[in-house]
């Protein structure tokens, strides 16, 4: 069954309007009281910033204002007031593996006094290539400083390759700010997604759109071969988590070859299945890899990999085409400190004991939301890959993007977002997703689980 939030207008997620809307007050005026210097310093926002944060979606927090933070360590955030908060969010992922982890902090000091850009390559280098290739299986990589500069250039390699103009993306995909990929399915039509600023151009003309774990859609949308690349998550995510159904990535990858197209996997978010991310645990074989945010510990920085096959056409396209600026590049990617945080990273922090420690502990916090849901007989599930755990007002398991998109309850869920900070908990802001790091405790997700079932509570008659 996949129904939805539209239960009543009176309702969202089976929460009456005014019992979220009674939560939301209340709880706004606990979160000011409990931060009178943080409201004196941004409550009218920062001074000299447009908006009047650093970065737009800073608003997007659904606090009276912005948390100011004094301190960050381990999977814990402390603010300016002295309030400490256990850290589910983790920087959406960028910090997924805990704030300023031991070896990358310790790496970060030793290549301070080294220099910290100089578009040449470091002793680290040479050990990051190979360390790349054994954990993520791709024989041939690159650096960039954001996952969507990565996507960004695999794409790039794709239509490079291929002599093709189009790709195809999922329904309520993410992949950062890559402009092909800013497309939806509204009433079954593709459109530009709602909200792009600044768009004047119909991006639906180079990019096509469908559901995600819709095998027929695929094999309709590549029988024309006319897509150079599809790109995915394995798993929807950064709205609420859609699952792969059984089957659906076998078909893509058959589907995909057999329309010569190329495959490109974008493991940012779901690099929290294990060491080798969702594509080595279930044996994915993708021609171009994408991973950002937390592969440097929380510097920014990502990566892209090819395959052999990939690697040799485009250097076959290279060695054709006219001399010239390739549209890949940005001068600060692929600097040493770049280089230094990320093979602390790989070799002393995403290892196989830490994974599953992580996995133990949302293995649990899993099973404690359940069991409140349960308890209070809410219409709502949890979803999870790896060290990601997502609650998501509304029955489920969801199949889709739509299906995803009309789950999504703001509303209620910017009420439950502020209750939880107010019991000393912070998830991310945009949706419902928390992540386990290995500097989290069983305690601390006892506590989520506790403050969870206490929110539970004032909800439900």
């Amino acid at each position: 069954m996949h129904s939805t939030n539209s239960y009543s207008k009176a309702s969202i997620g089976g929460i009456s309007r005014d019992r979220i809307a009674a939560l939301r007050t209340s709880e706004a005026n606990t979160f000011r009281k409990a931060r009178p210097k943080s409201q004196a310093k941004v409550g009218n926002g920062l001074p000299g910033f447009f908006g009047g944060v650093p970065m737009h979606w800073m608003n997007d927090w659904p606090t009276p204002f912005p948390i100011l933070v004094e301190s960050a360590k381990g999977a814990a955030i402390t603010d300016i007031d002295g309030n400490r908060l256990d850290d589910f969010c983790l920087g959406d992922t960028g910090s997924m593996f805990g704030h300023s982890p031991p070896p990358v902090a310790r790496a970060i000091r030793r290549q301070a006094g080294r220099g910290l850009t100089y578009m040449l390559p470091s002793e680290d280098a040479l050990a990051i290539g190979p360390l790349l290739t054994q954990r993520f299986g791709l024989p041939f990589w690159q650096i960039a400083t954001t996952a969507t500069d990565a996507n960004r250039f695999a794409l790039r390699v794709a239509r490079a390759v291929t002599g093709r103009e189009k790709i195809l993306v999922f329904n309520g995909c993410y992949h950062g700010s890559v402009d092909e990929t800013m497309v939806r399915m509204v009433d079954g039509k593709p459109v530009n997604r709602p909200g792009l600023a600044g768009e004047f151009r119909d991006l639906t003309k180079t990019a096509k759109v469908i559901e995600f774990n819709d095998v027929a859609a695929l094999q309709a949308a590549l029988k024309d071969k006319d897509v150079a690349c599809v790109i995915a998550e394995p798993v929807l995510t950064n709205s609420c988590m859609v699952l792969p159904d059984p089957g659906f990535h076998d078909a893509l990858r058959k589907l995909t070859r057999a329309a010569g197209t190329l495959l490109l996997i974008d493991e940012t978010h779901t690099i929290s299945t294990g060491p080798g991310g969702y594509t080595r645990k279930f044996g994915l074989q993708p021609d171009l890899f994408v991973l950002g945010k937390p592969i440097a510990g929380g510097v920014p920085a990502s990566v892209w990999g090819m395959s052999d096959e990939v690697a040799s056409r485009y250097a076959d396209y290279n060695r054709t085409k006219e001399p010239g600026y390739s549209g890949m590049g940005t001068t600060l990617s692929a600097n040493p400190l770049q280089f230094a945080a990320m093979r602390a990273t790989l070799e002393e922090v995403m290892t196989q004991e830490n994974y599953a420690r992580m996995d133990r502990l949302a293995l649990r916090l899993d099973a404690g939301l359940t069991g409140v849901i349960d308890r209070y007989n809410l219409p709502w599930h949890v979803a999870r890959v790896g060290a990601r755990v997502e609650f998501i007002c509304a029955p489920g398991p969801l199949r889709n993007g739509a299906e995803a998109e009309t789950a999504h309850a703001p509303e209620l869920e910017a009420a439950i977002h502020v209750a939880l900070v107010n019991q000393g908990v912070l998830i991310a802001p945009f949706h419902n997703m928390m992540l386990i790091s290995p500097a989290t405790t069983g305690a601390q997700v006892n506590r989520l689980i506790t403050a969870f079932a206490t929110v539970a509570a004032r909800l439900t008659p």
